[in-house]
């Protein structure tokens, strides 16, 4: 994955960046989580830190060592940007059949990765001695746990797209936790997964901190753009928008209420994402719209020109810097970004994101 000037890149799937060997998506769980959204798959919150086994000065290879084995579920990171300090970082869980898992429960270490030694030059030359580091790390003092909470994608059923519920793969949870990372560079994550007296474990791909430094934050200004409206199109908004049936998020042009009143700005491609997660978001944003649409504005952005992939990334998603998607901004009335969410999330973090934008 790459930022977004090299769009072609850009939008890889999220969800198996764990090498999930099935491909992209997340299927239904046939016990916890149901094709299209589940209305079985709830919110948990996270368990105790006591749940999980304290570092006391291990590394990540002793912990996993201590687990009673390996673990037969994958872990998928469901972000790419990181800054130094707390973040939220969403993942999935899933079978190796790609069916998804939705009530496990995770907690993640952390473990600094050595930079490069001084002949490290290149990322072509660099191949060697970065996978010495990445190994070099598993033997670093481990920094943790995160137990992780479970947030349903599901939405009320007058909320949920047929782009969601004709969609077999489509997630209906999302795990997260927030990770606190001392310092930029890379850093090693690894998952111990609890089931009963089980404990299991699994090394995730590394988090690269610092990486995306020109993706809004939280406290910075917004950057400057227009957006498409339903006016735009002379009302047909299947133009501006892959969800079936289209959503009511494009009323308002972004230049025309930046700065003046608060936003909710959504990008995400219900037709085309790969992890699955985009039609589900675009539904909770609807959800979340319908109570607080008349306190701010809420605008959903399609990634690709066109909506077709092949022409690449809008010039909207170049405004924003972004290597991923789905992407939530909430923004303030005087034009500073609120909150980010990366990745999936449901109805309770997008109500909350809202809320802190209107009350700023």
């Amino acid at each position: 994955m790459r930022p977004a000037p090299r769009p072609a890149l850009a939008f890889a799937c999220l969800f198996v960046l764990a090498a999930l060997a099935a491909g992209c998506g997340g299927g239904s769980d046939s016990t916890d989580s149901t094709a299209g959204g589940n209305e079985s798959a709830e919110s948990r919150p996270a368990p105790p830190k006591s749940a999980f086994p304290s570092p006391e000065g291990r590394t990540l290879r002793e912990l996993l060592k201590g687990a009673d084995g390996p673990a037969e579920v994958v872990v998928s990171p469901a972000a790419l940007a990181f800054w130094q300090g707390k973040n939220r970082y969403p993942f999935g869980v899933f079978e190796r059949d790609r069916t998804q898992v939705s009530g496990a429960e995770v907690a993640l270490y952390l473990a600094k990765t050595p930079a490069p030694g001084p002949g490290a030059k290149s990322k072509s030359g660099n191949k060697g001695q970065k996978a010495k580091a990445q190994e070099q790390a598993l033997d670093e003092p481990a920094i943790g746990p995160f137990p992780a909470s479970i947030e349903t994608l599901v939405t009320q059923p007058a909320f949920r797209a047929r782009t969601t519920s004709d969609d077999p793969d489509a997630a209906s949870v999302v795990y997260s936790t927030e990770l606190d990372f001392p310092s930029d560079g890379e850093w090693r994550i690894a998952a111990l997964i609890k089931d009963g007296d089980e404990l299991t474990g699994t090394l995730l791909p590394s988090a690269v901190v610092g990486e995306f430094k020109r993706i809004p934050r939280p406290g910075q200004m917004a950057p400057k753009m227009n957006t498409p409206t339903a006016e735009d199109v002379g009302g047909d908004v299947s133009q501006i928008t892959t969800r079936v049936p289209p959503d009511t998020q494009n009323k308002v042009d972004y230049a025309d209420v930046l700065g003046k009143e608060p936003i909710v700005l959504l990008f995400a491609t219900p037709q085309f994402c790969q992890s699955r997660v985009c039609g589900p978001v675009v539904d909770v944003a609807e959800q979340v719209k319908e109570e607080y649409g008349d306190e701010a504005a809420f605008i959903h952005m399609e990634i690709y020109n066109d909506n077709d992939p092949s022409k690449g990334v809008l010039p909207q998603v170049r405004a924003y810097n972004l290597p991923s998607e789905p992407w939530l901004f909430t923004i303030d009335r005087q034009g500073r970004v609120s909150s980010v969410l990366e990745g999936a999330f449901g109805v309770e973090a997008l109500t909350a994101a809202t809320q802190k934008a209107i009350a700023e």
